[in-house]
């Protein structure tokens, strides 16, 4: 893999095509263009057959550089370097930064490709391919750019087999935060493969890997516990904590009581450590200064918020005393009490 730099400043890791697909491209792309040069070459043959000889020979110039250097370069600028032996083989042409091709880079390709293929018949070509680092020629070099592998074969996913059943759960209180993900990635793909090793060999890489997830776990493993076996139970303990954590972060918030809202029965719920706000205290009535006076009875108003309620018992009337000369022309007593006649 070729770690490409974006001008953001990204890692791209693109694999770089080799001598063979890309020698296998070009033969593609050369018998393409050949065939098509020669069709051309002999429609003009007949198109300039009444022409003189210099007139023939322009004609044939310009055929040649329009079919075997203006159209690779044509076809790699509009298919952003996909000409069809490279869409054949899975290859493709990108800058150095792992962006598209423009003109100005299928231009510098074509013309030096005119030179290290077609002039030295691939010579240079596949020197420069052999020499180089990432397998670019001399036009990829002037150009600026790379050939890379646009299809790579699916890699195969094989599960981690699972530990005995007497280890599930017995690394439960493993702290695993300190072990780095490329240690993860080399058991897994020894767990996976464990199978196809030699005995002797598989043993000493399960010792190797279980003494590296000791020194970053800081807890050797039980007694009497094989190193693949240790290994599967770990690996099977994070995975396990890596599937809470996912529907504990889903199912945060979905059915847990808000605090301050209203429980079941229409009860407010009070947060734990909360204190309850007192129920509001009654306060007497307040004394104006004439109730000093005796014989002063002060009038004492219904409170607003609950209604009068009209009652039931009769007051007795108020006779009056004799002597009083109180006489009917006074009108009836208070309380609405007439005497029989």
């Amino acid at each position: 893999m070729s770690g490409v730099v974006t001008g953001d400043a990204v890692v791209l890791g693109l694999q770089p095509a080799r001598l063979p697909s890309r020698a296998l491209a070009v033969l593609v792309d050369l018998a393409v263009v050949w065939a098509v040069y020669l069709l051309v070459t002999v429609g003009l043959a007949v198109a300039t057959a009444s022409l003189d000889e210099a007139a023939v020979t322009a004609v044939s110039i310009a055929a040649f550089l329009l079919v075997l250097v203006g159209a690779p370069i044509a076809v790699e600028t509009l298919s952003h370097g996909r000409s069809l032996g490279k869409m054949a083989c899975g290859l493709r042409v990108v800058r150095d930064d792992g962006g598209p091709i423009r003109f100005r880079h299928a231009l510098v390709r074509g013309a030096m490709g005119v030179v290290e293929i077609l002039m030295t018949f691939g010579v240079v070509a596949c020197v420069a391919s052999l020499v180089s680092e990432r397998g670019r020629r001399l036009g990829d070099v002037f150009a600026g750019t790379l050939v890379v592998r646009e299809r790579m074969p699916a890699a195969r996913v094989l599960p981690v087999p699972p530990p005995p059943p007497w280890l599930v759960g017995r690394f439960t209180g493993l702290d695993l935060s300190a072990v780095p993900e490329p240690l993860w990635l080399e058991i897994r793909q020894y767990l996976t493969r464990a199978r196809e090793l030699d005995p002797a060999v598989g043993r000493r890489l399960a010792e190797r890997l279980a003494g590296e997830l000791v020194g970053r776990t800081g807890t050797p493993p039980p007694a009497g516990v094989p190193a693949e076996a240790y290994l599967a139970g770990v690996v099977a303990e994070r995975q396990a904590r890596d599937a809470r954590r996912a529907f504990t972060g889903a199912g945060a918030g979905a059915g847990g009581v808000v605090g301050g809202g209203f429980g079941a029965g229409g009860v407010v719920a009070v947060p734990a450590g909360a204190v309850p706000p007192a129920a509001p205290q009654a306060v007497p009535p307040v004394v104006p200064p004439e109730a000093a006076s005796p014989g002063f009875l002060p009038e004492v108003s219904p409170p607003e918020v609950a209604p009068p309620v009209a009652s039931s018992s009769v007051v007795p009337p108020v006779s009056a005393p004799p002597g009083s000369g109180s006489s009917r022309e006074d009108g009836p007593a208070a309380t609405g009490f007439a005497p029989p006649a």
